[in-house]
C-alpha cells in the first residue's frame, strides 16, 4: 500500500517525523509506519516537563499487531502532548501528520537537525524497507 510523506518533516530511521515550528517542533510516526503497526489501539505518553536526548525512547506506541518505541528525533523538553490519542488513538491511523501527532516539544539544540532525513531521503529509505520486507 502507497504511503505518503509530509515535506514539512524531517524523519528518522526509525519513522519518526518532526515538524519544526520556531523552537518548538511536533513529533508523530510516519505513515509508512502506522501502516506496519495496523490499528493503533493505545499511546503512552511522556509527562509534560520531561526531558529526552536525541534518540531516546519518549514514549510507546501499541497496536493490534506489535508494541513499539517511539524515539524523540531530536533533544528536548515536553510541552504539550497530545491528550486526544488518549480516547482516540486510532487518529495516529487516519492522519499521522495531522491530528496524529504525539508531542510536541522545545528543540535544545538545532544542530541536531540536519542529521534528520527529509522527505525524499525517507521517501527512499521507507521504500526500501517496504520491499526488503515484503522478500
Amino acid at each position: 500500500m502507497p504511503f505518503k510523506v509530509d515535506s514539512r518533516c524531517r524523519y528518522t530511521k526509525t519513522h519518526e517525523w518532526i515538524r519544526v515550528e520556531g523552537d518548538e517542533a511536533y513529533v508523530g510516526i510516519s505513515d509508512y509506519a502506522q501502516q506496519q503497526l495496523s490499528d493503533v489501539v493505545f499511546v503512552e505518553m511522556p509527562e509534560v516537563g520531561d526531558s529526552f536526548e536525541k534518540g531516546e525512547v519518549f514514549g510507546v506506541v501499541e497496536s493490534v499487531k506489535a508494541a513499539s518505541d517511539v524515539y524523540l528525533p531530536v533533544a528536548g523538553e515536553i510541552l504539550e502532548i497530545n491528550e486526544e490519542l488518549e480516547d482516540s488513538p486510532d487518529l495516529v491511523n487516519r492522519d499521522p501528520y495531522g491530528d496524529g501527532w504525539f508531542v510536541k516539544f522545545v528543540i535544545e539544540d538545532h544542530e541536531e537537525l540536519p542529521t534528520l532525513m527529509d522527505a525524499d531521503a525517507y521517501q527512499q529509505f521507507a521504500q526500501r524497507a517496504e520491499e526488503e520486507g515484503a522478500h
